[in-house]
């Protein structure tokens, strides 16, 4: 694998619900990037991670904080898949459990991923078309 790019967005979050709401611990989901792009970079895969927060994504539940995360690998066909679209349904709700899963499956079996344009009805209305 070699000059592979994999790209890691999120998106502004908006919680209307007074009765739900999750705390993200972005210190460990920091940390946990910094770490999986040094060991990504070792196997020739660029890891970056920004911040859109033009686009917001309505959180009301665990769901919809897969679909603000979005990942892009232009070299592998993916623009800009939800987090949820390349994982499917999380087991634990664990954010860096899921980005993991996500960002292992985008470097090393993108192939597995379901097309931008399929007709997966698994959306939480999140504008990412899946």
């Amino acid at each position: 694998m070699k000059n592979k790019e994999i790209t890691v967005v999120f998106c502004g979050r908006n919680y209307p619900r007074d009765d739900w709401k999750i705390n993200i611990d972005e210190a460990a989901v920091q940390a946990f990037l910094t770490q999986a792009a040094q060991e990504m970079a070792s196997l020739g895969v660029t890891l970056r991670h920004t911040v859109e927060e033009a686009f917001v994504v309505v959180i009301n539940g665990y769901g919809d904080i897969l679909n603000s995360v979005r990942l892009r690998s232009p070299q592998d066909g993916i623009i800009n898949l939800c987090l949820g679209h390349v994982i499917g349904s999380s087991p634990n709700c664990d954010l860096v459990e899921d980005l993991r899963r996500g960002i292992n499956r985008v470097a090393f079996a993108p192939e597995t991923i379901e097309p931008e344009d399929h007709n997966k009805i698994v959306c939480h209305n999140c504008g990412c078309g899946c």
